[in-house]
């Protein structure tokens, strides 16, 4: 098992932004998070990623309890997932080598492991000849992929992708999710929270629905039932 919430909920003051979640991520599934602005999503990945901690329940990464790693463990925890925004969040005063390369150097590798894995990843998502290149002299969708590249960098065994097509127009979008797609492909779970619903519907892949806090469907298929 990938992922594991039991009965998880999250109470902000008053309001209850996840009520009694439950469900499991096998290793190696891609699946979509879906629901409105509000409904829980970005709550669920906060918690996933330890930013929060749940007010209940339990949450589980390949059979760790995230609820109870400390703060010291969490360095090394965070290693194990990939995090793709819909921002990019890509330092514009340093090269694409240079972007993917920092997240390697924060964990002490060596020069020749990181030269090794930027070139692996660079590969990956079809951007060799972008290692020189700024932010600035990039599209959005070779953002977006120096973006995937960063976080697949340190091999991760989770690939959170929190709306990575949202910025991006309807030709780049399906580059992305294709992309994505290759990641899973190679073993890698994959969670994406997305309002593209064209996109969930083509895909037909499991989805998560999510309203008001709670899951109102976990099923393979559209968007939409």
């Amino acid at each position: 098992m990938a992922l594991s919430f039991k009965n998880v909920s999250m109470l902000y003051g008053s309001v209850y932004a996840i009520k009694d979640i439950t469900f499991d991520i096998d290793e190696g599934e891609f699946v979509f998070l879906v629901g409105p602005s509000g409904a829980g999503k970005t709550t669920i990945l906060k918690l996933l990623f330890r930013q929060d901690k749940p007010t209940s329940g339990v949450i589980e990464f390949f059979g760790l309890d995230v609820n109870r790693i400390r703060n010291g463990g969490l360095p090394f925890f965070r290693r194990e997932i990939g995090f793709v925004y819909q921002d990019f969040k890509l330092l514009q005063k340093r090269t694409v080598y240079e972007n993917i390369a920092l997240a390697l150097e924060v964990t002490n590798r060596s020069n020749a492991f990181i030269k090794d894995a930027v070139a692996s990843v660079l590969d990956m998502v079809e951007l060799k000849d972008k290692n020189n290149s700024f932010p600035y002299q990039l599209s959005g969708g070779e953002k977006q992929r120096v973006a995937i590249a960063r976080a697949m960098a340190n091999s991760p065994r989770l690939l959170i992708a929190d709306e990575p097509t949202g910025n991006l127009d309807p030709g780049m979008q399906w580059d992305i999710i294709q992309l994505l797609n290759k990641i899973n492909n190679y073993g890698t779970t994959v969670l994406m929270a997305t309002h593209a619903s064209d996109v969930v519907d083509s895909m037909q892949k499991r989805v998560i629905a999510l309203n008001g806090g709670m899951i109102i469907r976990d099923s393979k298929g559209g968007y939409e039932v």
